[in-house]
């Protein structure tokens, strides 16, 4: 019976490769990482292709924020800011609603909670993501168009 729980397994593996992989070549990453009931799974794009890294137990996670790239390193603070909206899934944050138009907001701005802040374009669906709390602006970490990653802060309200 086991044979059948790890063919099982093989194939939800191989649906998350598809799907990241798709991710991963909509949003111009080159790797991402996600990690389900102790399962973690990364693929990453290596000479333009997708490859599969195989699962690693949960107890791995110090080796993440090594392979880290620069901007993360440089945004380090921002995720352990209080004030910290963070991204809630990995895709393309737009800050305004379309290309030439005004931002939702800018630094400095006053938002009220449940404002619409930017969005985050993931499969093809744009995201609106929503002011936490009211308060003001005082940092926007992502720039138009730029690629994110789950958790990532993308701006500080204050």
């Amino acid at each position: 019976m086991s044979d059948k729980k790890d063919h099982k397994d093989h194939g939800l593996e191989a649906a998350w490769i598809r799907e990241l992989a798709g991710i991963l070549e909509e949003t111009g990453l080159t790797e991402i990482e996600i990690e389900k009931d102790n399962t973690r799974l990364r693929v990453s794009r290596q000479g333009g292709l997708a490859a599969y890294a195989a699962p690693a137990p949960a107890a791995a996670p110090a080796a993440t924020p090594a392979a880290s790239s620069q901007p993360a390193a440089a945004s380090a603070p921002a995720e352990s800011h209080p004030g910290a909206v963070k991204s809630p899934m990995v895709g393309t944050a737009y800050l305004s609603p379309s290309p030439g138009a005004d931002p939702f907001v800018r630094e400095g701005a006053q938002v009220s909670e449940g404002q619409t802040l930017m969005i985050v374009e993931a499969m093809k669906t744009m995201n609106p993501i929503a002011a936490p709390r009211a308060g003001k602006v005082t940092k926007i970490i992502v720039s138009d168009a730029q690629p994110v990653e789950f958790d990532e802060p993308l701006l500080i309200i204050e």
